[in-house]
């Protein structure tokens, strides 16, 4: 009896032990980024259960952090291949290639453009704490019955699930509405805030489990109350400090985006002017050719024309020497009939040929003239020729301009809050301005999540024909009962049920 008075530990005798003081500390970026890294294995090694959908667009911003702005010239078909980024359970349930979900993660992934790695890593996390079975520990316990039961600690409370099911809990404890937990021995007591809703008891395999669970829980709610409560001077100081360096961050991207816009211009420009410049020269070279060939044109009119007259004085010379030969031949005319008959015969050949030379003489004159015509024709095109060189020559270049990038600013260390753990009873006087504040919270969060839940809904819709019911597991049915029913049933709405329900006590 006296090992199990000694061995009793609550939040209240804790709450007495610790001082009620906590320290900063500076979370470096390495650590922000191991932690990522940490929820990314276990979302992969489907410890965390994730959706189909949710898988896809978490891919997307995990690429987004690896590989920057989407670039089709740089990341081309293929470049996910090596890329572990989907569980094997969502790449087994549904008929598609490899193919198809690197074209899905890249279409979400182009939309990613202009985000920082930080930033891309901020939303994987924001959509990773949506998540059913993230941030839960699970512990094996039994109740009076003996019946096996799961306990969950989290953020938001204790949770009890059906070990076949740690999606759905069959009913929670908020912290805000828990007064006391306590463990003796194996024993572990759980005091709710109402008085009238009977206190809840399990036990679990060992001592040591209860101590680890009763740490688990003065952790969780030391956060709980802490994010609830107003931030000290010091906070206000670090969160006004974070504002503004993220606002000078945003000007720097800013100013960074338009100088590669400009700078990208500036490339245009320079690829403008030198398609240009190309375009001229070769607009110079043709010139050049048609000069050269209007030269040879010319060359070879001229030597025509020379050798047409040629031809024409030698056929007028043959026509005189044929002249010359029909008088010759009318003086020395036979006598005789026959002779006479053969000379006439003679003397009219000697007609017919002479007339066909001065025709051919005529025709041969004519083609001189018009060679010498064509020649006057070729040296006015050479002239033109020439004068269409000059003016291109003449023609002003303009340089490329090459902006100088600005120089990038230093790095800026990051840091967040983290302080020793505090315990004390749960009763709250302002409980009802710390919900209302939940509850304004809660609205906006939504508000900014209506974008990112139509756009899980489209591609959920999209991928739905493909589907294979025989590979389902059973966590994927309990994830599908839990949207059909609009997700009633998750742990962030158990967590809203009246708990108070008469004096019922509570039974599993």
């Amino acid at each position: 009896m006296a090992g199990a008075i000694a061995s009793r530990m609550s939040f209240s005798s804790l709450k007495r032990k610790q001082p009620k003081t906590f320290t900063v500390r500076i979370v470096t970026m390495d650590a922000e980024m191991e932690f990522n890294c940490e929820v990314k294995k276990q979302i992969l090694d489907e410890k965390i259960y994730c959706p189909p959908e949710a898988s896809v667009l978490l891919a997307s911003y995990a690429v987004q952090a690896k590989y920057g702005d989407y670039d089709p010239s740089v990341h081309k078909r293929g470049f996910l291949a090596q890329e572990e980024l989907l569980p094997k359970r969502v790449i087994n349930l549904y008929q598609m290639t490899p193919e198809m979900w690197e074209e899905r993660i890249t279409a979400w992934y182009a939309e990613h453009r202009g985000r920082a790695r930080d930033e891309a890593e901020m939303e994987y996390l924001k959509i990773a704490q949506d998540l059913e079975m993230y941030g839960v520990n699970y512990f094996a316990i039994r109740n009076k019955k003996g019946t096996e039961l799961l306990l969950g600690v989290d953020a938001l409370g204790l949770h009890i699930y059906d070990p076949e099911n740690r999606l759905t809990p069959k009913i929670s404890f908020p912290w805000n509405e828990i007064r006391n937990i306590s463990y003796s021995d194996k024993e572990f007591t759980i005091k709710p805030l109402d008085k009238k809703i009977d206190v809840f008891k399990f036990n679990s395999s060992k001592l040591r489990v209860n101590k680890l669970i009763l740490q688990l829980c003065i952790g969780n709610h030391d956060l709980f109350m802490r994010r609830r409560k107003a931030d000290s001077l010091e906070v206000q100081q670090m969160k006004a400090q974070a504002r503004e360096e993220k606002a000078r961050k945003q000007m720097e991207r800013q100013r960074l985006a338009r100088e590669k816009q400009m700078r990208e211009e500036a490339e245009r420009t320079r690829d403008e002017l030198e398609r240009r410049l190309l375009q001229m020269k070769e607009e110079a070279t043709m010139a050049n050719e048609a000069l050269m060939r209007s030269e040879e044109t010319a060359d070879l009119l001229a030597e025509k024309a020379q050798i047409t007259e040629e031809e024409a004085k030698l056929l007028a010379q043959k026509a005189a020497e044929a002249e010359q030969e029909m008088q010759r031949i009318k003086a020395t005319a036979i006598r005789t009939e026959e002779e006479k008959r053969l000379m006439e015969q003679k003397v009219l050949e000697a007609e017919v040929l002479a007339l066909k030379m001065a025709e051919e003489s005529e025709r041969r004159a004519k083609e001189a003239d018009q060679l010498k015509q064509d020649l006057q024709e070729a040296r006015e095109a050479e002239r033109r020729a020439k004068q269409k060189l000059l003016e291109i020559a003449t023609k002003p270049t303009y340089p490329p301009m090459n902006p100088i990038p600005a120089p990038l600013p230093p790095d800026i260390p990051s840091f967040n809050l983290i302080g020793d753990s505090l315990s004390f009873d749960f009763k709250d006087t302002d409980m009802k301005r710390l919900s209302m504040e939940i509850e304004k919270e809660k609205v906006e969060y939504m508000e900014k999540s209506k974008h990112l839940q139509e756009q899980l809904n489209e591609l959920k819709t999209e991928i739905e024909a493909l589907k294979l019911k025989e590979r389902e597991t059973a966590l994927d049915i309990l994830h599908n009962e839990n949207s059909d029913r609009g997700g009633g049933s998750s742990k962030h709405n158990t967590i809203k049920k009246p708990q108070a329900q008469g004096r019922r006590p509570i039974c599993i």
